[in-house]
């Protein structure tokens, strides 16, 4: 039996791709605009594309995995995400790094489909919830340390920089898998059949309410982070005034507050159920983001007033995803790999939606990234009241 420390460690960190491809160049998207005579809607296009890329990379790799075990799949994502950084480094047009970001997705997110997969293969239950804060312990330091690191080499390397170092992670991470990582799908357990059989799984789990009510669950929060990602750099630095290199430390914060929450939760199941642990996170995340909208419209508290309810709404994160995705993925162990893609899907097209959305929305300032996140967070705590009294 592989050691908790090490699967978390292996997993947590092929995990971390998609965070640190997100969040490291975060602090560059000004700069972007700039360099490659884009429009803001283009330049924020490189994050959609990501998300986009994200969505249906991992329909591919559930199934895939379900076919032929974990390992393989995974290393070639990685692979093709090494590849697609390298070519985002050397982007003549911002037309041309939307395309490759959309590759550098499509390989980026087999650890994202993949980890949830494994986990599924060797827990359930409390178990994996446990599992799952453990492995959000490992990747949240991305989102803490990939915007500061962002920031610094912006400043002494240019965003191309951040590409090579993105790069350089991926290398690491796919010697890591080839290492250290076993193959936890056994060869009796493994799925046969054809393309037809895949997409029937697919469509299967996809209308099972055992999955669709904690699958949105899990969706909508992450909508809601995804809004605030890809409106944090112009809010941030461009309305509040925040120093590029500062920026890091205003993310870092919020992202060390997913991973307390993680922590915390991990704590709360010796004693509470992951429903429950489940419900009042999304209660508290759908107040703080009433809260932030109410003070983004008014302009109450400045900074510190979006600042502070944004730290609850992110950490809120660290008790949904690991409840949600133990709940969503218990009944799917024959199917751990497509129930896992489609968690990924729905949580991808979300933060496509959040992120297209953020950019129509009318009002300056935080207004818009904020009534976006309530919007996410009611929709989310209405599905939840009503999701729990289905028969």
């Amino acid at each position: 039996m592989i050691s908790r420390l090490r699967l978390a460690l292996v997993l947590g960190s092929v995990t971390a791709l998609g965070p640190l491809s997100i969040d490291m160049y975060l602090p560059s998207l000004p700069t972007l605009e700039a360099e490659l005579a884009a429009s803001p809607a283009s330049v924020q296009h490189t994050l959609a594309a990501y998300f986009f890329g994200m969505a249906l990379g991992q329909l591919f790799y559930g199934p895939l995995s379900d076919r032929l075990g974990r390992k393989l799949p995974l290393a070639a994502g990685l692979g093709i995400f090494l590849l697609a950084s390298v070519g985002c480094a050397i982007a003549w047009s911002v037309q041309s790094l939307i395309a490759l970001r959309f590759v550098q997705a499509l390989g980026g997110c087999a650890g994202m489909v993949i980890a949830r997969a494994t986990i599924r293969d060797l827990y359930v239950g409390a178990d994996a919830a446990r599992m799952f804060s453990a492995m959000v312990l490992v990747m949240g330091l991305a989102p803490i340390l990939a915007p500061l690191a962002g920031g610094y080499v912006l400043v002494h390397g240019g965003w191309r920089t951040i590409f090579w170092v993105l790069a350089a992670f991926g290398t690491v991470a796919l010697v890591a898998t080839l290492a250290a990582l076993p193959e936890t799908l056994e060869r009796s357990t493994r799925r046969t059949g054809s393309l037809g059989d895949a997409l029937g799984r697919i469509r299967s789990v996809a209308r099972d309410a055992r999955f669709v009510v904690p699958g949105m669950l899990l969706a909508l929060p992450f909508a809601a982070v995804f809004a605030y990602i890809s409106s944090a750099p112009f809010v941030l630095i461009q309305y509040f005034g925040v120093r590029v290199e500062a920026f890091g430390w205003f993310f870092g914060a919020n992202a060390l507050g997913l991973i307390a929450g993680s922590q915390m939760n991990s704590r709360l199941l010796r004693r509470a159920r992951s429903a429950v642990i489940l419900r009042r996170a999304i209660r508290l995340q759908t107040m703080m983001a009433l809260v932030l909208l109410a003070t983004a419209t008014t302009g109450a508290g400045g900074l510190p007033g979006v600042v502070l309810p944004l730290f609850f709404v992110v950490a809120s994160i660290g008790f949904i995803a690991p409840n949600a995705s133990a709940i969503a993925m218990t009944p799917f162990g024959a199917d751990a790999g497509t129930a896992s893609a489609l968690l990924g899907t729905c949580q991808a097209l979300a933060g496509v939606v959040a992120t297209v959305a953020v950019g129509f929305m009318p009002g300056s300032g935080a207004v818009p990234m904020a009534a976006v996140i309530a919007a996410c967070t009611v929709l989310a705590w209405v599905i939840d009241t009503f999701g729990r009294r289905r028969p």
